[in-house]
């Protein structure tokens, strides 16, 4: 399996996790008042960040399910 192969099936994985963080840390930002602004503020980074892994998928050719033999 090539390395871009590779790629293609490890981003989706990676961008649920990441999101799944950014949840988090929009959560305790509506629980936690003196910290809202920074976290909500590192939740963006991460959507951001989800953002671009996405572009490199689509510029790879999309999520592979399984690797191909």
């Amino acid at each position: 399996m090539t390395d871009p192969e590779k790629l293609r099936i490890v981003l989706p994985h990676w961008m649920e996790h990441t999101g799944e963080h950014a949840g988090e840390f929009r959560s305790w930002a509506r629980k936690v008042q003196p910290v809202q602004e920074q976290l909500t503020a590192a939740a963006e980074l991460l959507e951001r960040a989800n953002e671009r892994l996405q572009e490199a998928l689509q510029r790879l050719g999309g999520a592979l399910d399984h690797p191909r033999d």
